[in-house]
């Protein structure tokens, strides 16, 4: 597993009136953070796949697309055919996070399970095997711009000791409220994937701010 930090613009701080634009100012990330709500498992509605499709069709960044809906078993796959590169369903939605994980793969995406701030990592570290990407959330999952929570870091910690020991494989992706002045600390605890919204998108200059951020991140990690 690659261990250079890797930036995830969140496209739910962007302009939704100038998506195709807004994908574009962002083509130096590493990944394109990509929020799917219904108003069910979360509050807030985004979008769905065939906003998704629009996305994938323009964009030179792959998709990391973040599933905070009921239902994942029915839903995921169709993220992953479309050709997204990590599709992520969350631990509290799944009924069957193996079987979905198989799909997702199956289908030629990386699968990913994120769990809300206050699930313990305990709770899905039989399932994590089965996963390529585990989505630690550092807010409450729903609406962007909220504080970071500094709590979650010891499970970041905990997952990051269990990779380098070999006993789990997955890329460590934290989401929510990352920052200048939040992502020394959350590279600090070993996380891989670093998804930021208003701290790329709020930037004048969309590429220098992904690459001051990647470079934090990178001193902080030694």
């Amino acid at each position: 597993m690659s261990r250079e930090p890797m930036i995830a613009p969140s496209l739910l701080s962007a302009d939704f009136a100038r998506l195709a634009d807004e994908v574009a100012r962002v083509a130096d990330a590493d990944w394109l953070h990509v929020d799917v709500m219904d108003g069910h498992f979360v509050p807030n509605l985004t979008l769905g796949l065939p906003v998704a499709k629009a996305i994938q069709a323009v964009s030179t960044v792959p998709l990391d697309c973040h599933l905070m809906i009921e239902d994942p078993e029915r839903w995921a796959p169709g993220y992953a055919e479309m050709g997204a590169r990590n599709v992520t369903v969350h631990a509290e939605a799944c009924t069957d996070p193996c079987g979905v994980a198989r799909d997702i793969r199956a289908a030629g995406s990386l699968a990913g399970l994120a769990i809300k701030p206050g699930t313990p990592l305990d709770d899905v570290l039989e399932v994590l095997p089965d996963f390529d990407t585990l989505l630690v959330m550092s807010v409450e999952p729903g609406f962007g711009g909220q504080s970071f929570i500094p709590d979650v870091l010891g499970k970041v910690r905990r997952a990051r000791e269990l990779v380098d020991t070999g006993h789990l494989q997955v890329l460590v992706e934290i989401d929510g409220g990352i920052n200048a002045d939040t992502i020394e600390q959350a590279a600090e605890a070993g996380v891989d994937v670093f998804v930021a919204g208003s701290a790329v998108y709020g930037a004048d200059d969309p590429a220098k701010a992904i690459a001051a951020l990647r470079a934090q991140a990178a001193a902080a990690r030694g």
